[in-house]
């Protein structure tokens, strides 16, 4: 089937409702017409009417011939001025005297006259109606007394002709109208709409082609200049999310390819014999180790897949966050007493409860905590603490290890980020600070970190409040 093109439909709608609109007022012209026509032709018949009845006056005072000669001179005269046939008749319906415009001409008859019409002319009124012409009859009144009647006709064929005219007149202008109009909008639409239309449509085809970098080059301060500001707008979100994809594949293949390549090269080796007996233990254990960084990894990436794809449920009930920070505490009291960390817990009450997802919550703080180990220095210092301030109970996680750049900052909740490669390569995922941020995000809490003044990082995270059936706070 043949695609019929915007520009087509615009000149094709655009026709028709010229045309309906020159159609209509042809039509209202005509009627117009017709109702001028016979205005002026009735002012022109009154005001023959009232000059021939007053040479019919004068004529039946006098009944000679130069009257009768003068009357019938008028009476041709009227019958050329306003085009129609005048029939002179008495009282007595007797006609004796009629328009002669052309030679031998004879009267056929004249128009039937109804008793009601008679009535009116003998009241002194004039009388009109319309068949097949136009008829006009003006009461002759002398002394008060009927004396006769005229009778003045002219063909409807006489106005179908000047319609015609009018109807060529509108046609031919409609057409040059509707040609001209055509060019007009075939020029403006193209310039206007056509083409920045098809230059986004290009430009959307190349984007899904894989041109991501495309962009749409519109100045217009119209709607159409809003959709190609839209496009380039949409174009520009989906080409960070194409690169953060890019990214994030890239990223997960080394992630993926390192430990598998360490665990590959490890069991090879025992294979081959490369490795000695003795030291096979060993590198087992580094393989192990591998596994369980991978396994972790795995984990990482589908915990945080499920958070952005909204499929993670929260389960949000009332919880201590105290005994949630002691419970975590202890989970990772083998790694802080590796480092000989010195850990300083300070709660500001003996119990807090929150309205959040338990496991979610311990999740979170064990992230935060893990991270804190990973850049605490040896014999370092960690502290939890936490306050109310309003409906919120913030928990703050310091460890005084080297600061953040400001540059790092921005990027240290992307996932698989890792400000020191060196220290973490082995023992982060860099998916632990995003999963952070997107289970807080999901339960309507905040978290950010800040620089010391001095020395160490400060994460913080806030949570709701527990509200009881009396909408009271219980800290």
């Amino acid at each position: 089937m043949r695609r019929v093109s915007l520009l087509q439909k615009l000149i094709m709608t655009f026709i028709i409702i010229l045309t309906i609109v020159l159609v209509l007022l042809a039509w209202m012209l005509s009627i117009w017409f017709k109702f001028t026509y016979f205005d002026e032709k009735r002012t022109q018949f009154k005001q023959d009417g009232e000059y021939i009845s007053n040479i019919i006056k004068s004529y039946n005072v006098e009944k000679d011939d130069m009257e009768f000669d003068k009357l019938q001179a008028i009476v041709d005269m009227s019958s050329v001025g306003a085009n129609a046939d005048i029939i002179v008749s008495d009282k007595f319906n007797y006609i004796y005297l009629y328009s002669k415009i052309e030679d031998n001409k004879s009267i056929e008859g004249k128009p039937y006259i109804s008793e009601k019409n008679m009535n009116i002319l003998i009241s002194g009124k004039p009388v009109e109606y319309i068949n097949e012409h136009y008829i006009y009859i003006y009461p002759v009144i002398y002394n008060d007394e009927f004396e006769g009647y005229v009778i003045m006709t002219t063909p409807l064929s006489i106005i179908s002709k000047q319609l015609y005219r009018i109807y060529l007149i509108v046609w031919i202008s409609a057409l040059v109208a509707m040609i001209f109009a055509s060019a007009v909008l075939s020029l403006v639409s193209k310039k206007i709409l056509i083409n920045p239309l098809a230059q986004i449509n290009n430009v959307a085809k190349r984007f899904a082609n894989g041109e991501v970098n495309r962009r749409v080059c519109i100045e217009s301060k119209d709607e159409i200049g809003e959709l190609a500001n839209s496009f380039n707008i949409m174009a520009e979100s989906l080409e960070k999310v194409e690169n953060n994809r890019r990214d994030f594949i890239s990223n997960v293949s080394h992630e993926l390819r390192s430990p598998i390549t360490s665990i590959k090269g490890f069991i090879a080796g025992i294979i081959d014999g490369v490795i000695p007996k003795d030291k096979e233990e060993y590198y087992l254990n580094r393989a192990y180790n591998e596994i369980k960084r991978l396994t972790r990894l795995i984990n990482d990436l589908l915990d945080l897949s499920a958070i952005e794809a909204g499929k993670l449920k929260f389960d949000m009930k009332k919880i201590n966050i105290n005994e949630l920070i002691r419970l975590c505490v202890i989970n990772n009291e083998q790694n802080i007493k590796e480092k000989e960390i010195i850990l300083k817990v300070e709660l500001q009450n003996e119990k807090c409860y929150v309205k959040a997802d338990e496991d979610k919550t311990m999740q979170v703080i064990t992230n935060l905590l893990d991270n804190a180990i990973k850049y605490c220095s040896n014999n370092g210092v960690i502290r939890i603490s936490t306050y109310n301030k309003g409906t919120k109970v913030f928990i703050q996680i310091y460890n005084n290890g080297p600061k953040i750049g400001d540059e790092e900052i921005r990027h240290i909740w992307n996932r698989f980020y890792k400000s020191d490669k060196s220290r973490t390569n082995k023992v982060s995922t860099g998916l632990g600070l995003p999963i952070v941020r997107m289970i807080l995000m999901q339960q309507g809490e905040e978290v950010w970190v800040k620089n010391n003044i001095d020395i160490g990082v400060t994460f913080t995270f806030s949570l709701t409040k527990y509200r009881n059936n009396r909408n009271k706070l219980i800290l």
